[in-house]
């Protein structure tokens, strides 16, 4: 019994700063790893799923289809 209340009053009181709020340190982080609006100007282009109407809309504009496509496991592991 002694044991069980001395770990809950050790994850008490030593537990407590794992669930406070980000520091400034975390907040540094976040910002080196996120990406940069530079970074991300692919998310603007228009991407068509469908490919009958991706192939009716660059006949209609007379431009070529660029055709991102994979094979296997879309987390790389096969």
């Amino acid at each position: 019994m002694r044991f069980k209340c001395f770990i809950t009053l050790l994850i008490a009181c030593c537990g407590a700063p794992a669930f406070a709020a980000p520091s400034q340190k975390m907040a540094d982080i976040i910002a080196v790893i996120a990406p940069a609006k530079n970074e991300q100007a692919w998310l603007a282009i228009p991407w068509e799923t469908d490919l009958t109407a991706a192939r009716r809309k660059a006949v209609a504009q007379n431009k070529p289809i660029f055709l991102w496509e994979m094979d296997g496991h879309p987390l790389g592991c096969t």
